[in-house]
């Protein structure tokens, strides 16, 4: 019985031995994973910590690497035939975690030489203090504007925020035994989601308004990747729909007219002694906005209200234009 036994001793032992060649273990090496290259990106700079773990952990687990920080794999004894895998793979996982540190933060780590260790330190140093963070990220969520941002970028930068919060504050999920049957967990979840898309419509532009209010008036909000492409289609008709009053109003040959009248009758066309423009009767084709207050164009079209056009440009001559003024050299003062 003692031979068999040795045998099998010997087949685990070269088992053992052959983990650095096989392309699915952990230990494995491939050529082009050298202690050099950048498996992550950004830095880390000790304020965005979680998303920098969070990259890092998804570049580890692409690499089958993760299990050497987690804890799954422990440090073997030097003795051990897998010693010489794990060291490899522990120093060039070290060098990849050096990679993405700013040199003020690698110098305090230059003599941890453990994987684990020194992703756990990374953690107890950057990761304290997440309830003033969780205080930071939901007074920025429910204070969010659009503002002078387009839709996309709006959304983008709120999704970011909700995000983070999502990895300081995830869902908790069901550890008994016996799983419930009441779908505590899919209504929390769902709660979540409604919070989610409140935060995005509240932020946005009062142009948006009734859009907003006939989702809002739901009796189920939809999810967010549902109602992002809803505002993404009334802002391309808005823009299009300001475009062509631009469009209209600058070949409108009274654009910009500016009513003036000669002689003492104010009848245009005269030839008298004198000449005056005004906004008064003499003046009342000029065009004011009411809501801005300035000439040349009307609520309809104001940009103030509305918005800009994307990449519009002023095509005004003086340094600083009005807004809406179009350069137009129709009836101009000779």
């Amino acid at each position: 019985m003692a031979a068999p036994e040795k045998s099998i001793k010997e087949n685990v032992s070269s088992k053992d031995e052959d983990q650095s060649q096989n392309p699915t273990s952990p230990y494995y090496l491939h050529p082009g994973e050298n202690p050099a290259s950048i498996i992550s990106d950004p830095q880390l700079n000790g304020v965005n910590y979680h998303s920098w773990s969070k990259n890092f952990k998804r570049a580890l687990l692409s690499k089958n690497k993760y299990k050497f920080v987690d804890g799954s794999i422990k440090e073997p004894d030097k003795k051990d035939p897998l010693w010489d895998a794990w060291e490899r793979c522990n120093n060039t996982i070290v060098s990849w975690i050096i990679k993405t540190l700013p040199p003020e933060i690698a110098q305090s780590v230059i003599y941890i030489d453990n994987a684990q260790e020194l992703w756990e330190d990374f953690k107890d140093r950057f990761s304290k203090g997440d309830h003033f963070r969780v205080s930071d990220l939901l007074q920025d969520l429910h204070s969010i504007r659009q503002g002078d941002r387009g839709i996309s970028t709006y959304y983008t930068n709120l999704k970011t925020l909700w995000e983070e919060l999502e990895v300081l504050r995830p869902l908790p999920s069901c550890t008994c035994s016996i799983k419930c049957s009441c779908d505590l967990m899919k209504t929390v979840k769902k709660y979540k989601d409604y919070e989610y898309v409140i935060c995005f419509l509240k932020g946005l532009n009062d142009q948006y308004s009734h859009v907003r209010s006939q989702i809002l008036m739901m009796e189920e909000l939809p999810l967010i990747k549902k109602a992002f492409p809803l505002l993404i289609q009334q802002e391309r008709q808005h823009v299009g729909a300001i475009e062509s009053r631009v469009l209209a109003t600058a070949t409108d040959p009274n654009f910009g007219w500016r009513g003036s009248s000669t002689g003492r009758g104010g009848n245009q066309g005269s030839r008298g002694r004198g000449r005056s423009n005004s906004r008064g009767v003499n003046g009342g084709n000029i065009k004011v906005c009411s809501f801005c207050g300035k000439e040349r164009h009307t609520v309809e079209t104001c940009y103030c209200k509305h918005g800009f056009p994307p990449n519009f440009k002023f095509k005004n001559r003086s340094t600083n234009p009005s807004v809406n003024s179009l350069t137009s050299e129709q009836n101009n003062n000779s």
